[in-house]
């Protein structure tokens, strides 16, 4: 009637079996704008966040790789702030930027795979489809897309170290030069196949499961207390910033000791860590 689909569907999910009627084609058209809208919103915000966090990302990734301080000689950099303007000098500003593109290319699948994953993890626990998530729930959520993401996370990362710490060091006529990110995944291919591009593989997912159980469970923690017993959509863009802020502060807690281990394993020249080198 009046041109529009309307089938009775069963609730088999929840526990509450009543029938209830659905507008197919609103239905979909909803879902299918949420799925759409959450790609784009994930892609341009990741894009964002690698744009203006890399720069810090590649004085971390060479602060975590320099090498061993030799007793009686000084280190490599003296600091944060050294490490940026030692690059800056000697390779110019955008050394800060090196292996930015690689990121930049994954960002929108990596984000369309983690809000996939959290939604995917939300709904198998749910009992209902109103049902908040407890704390515990949404660990198990964030952990969950922290496994889905690692298979996109890994060669991104493999490939912006390499490019990160390139010409850093001291020199060294027998390391490996890559012109960009395409001749690194070439190179790598050539020396040791998908395994060599997926170095480090086992150090990101110990990395990444339990930084996004702790971020995800840490953000809706806080837009909850944040929002007081009010509904959570109606946060202000200052309290949704500040959550964001305050998790990811919580993430990077828990996760740089394992993020070390996966940049000087990623960054390693072959054959130097044969006992773990995946």
């Amino acid at each position: 009637m009046f041109g529009k689909k309307y089938t009775l569907v069963q609730r088999t999910k929840y526990k509450d079996s009543t029938p209830f009627y659905i507008n197919n084609m609103s239905e979909s058209n909803n879902a299918n704008y949420e799925i759409f809208k959450n790609f784009v919103a994930g892609g341009v915000g990741g894009a964002f966040c690698v744009t203006t966090g890399h720069p810090f990302d590649t004085v971390k990734v060479r602060l975590q790789t320099m090498p061993k301080v030799v007793p009686g000689t000084p280190p490599l950099y003296a600091g944060a702030i050294d490490c940026a303007r030692q690059a800056i000098v000697k390779e110019g500003f955008f050394a800060l930027y090196k292996g930015m593109s690689a990121p930049i290319v994954g960002t929108t699948p990596l984000f369309a795979v983690y809000f996939g994953s959290c939604a995917l993890g939300k709904w198998l626990q749910q009992t209902s489809p109103d049902q908040e998530m407890t704390f515990v729930q949404n660990l198990c959520s964030g952990g969950l897309a922290g496994i889905c993401t690692t298979v996109i996370m890994v060669p991104g990362e493999r490939i912006k170290c390499l490019l990160q710490v390139q010409h850093s060091g001291p020199t060294n006529s027998s390391a490996v030069h890559y012109n960009g990110p395409v001749d690194v995944v070439r190179k790598l291919y050539k020396q040791g196949g998908i395994r060599s591009i997926y170095r480090g593989s086992m150090a990101t997912l110990l990395r990444d499961v339990p930084a996004s159980a702790v971020y995800l469970a840490t953000y809706e923690y806080l837009k909850t207390l944040f929002a007081r017993g009010s509904t959570t959509k109606n946060l202000s863009p200052l309290s949704t910033l500040a959550a964001g802020g305050l998790a990811g502060i919580a993430n990077w807690s828990i996760c740089i000791p394992p993020d070390v281990l996966k940049s000087r394993l990623q960054t390693a020249p072959e054959g130097k860590y044969p006992e773990v080198d995946h």
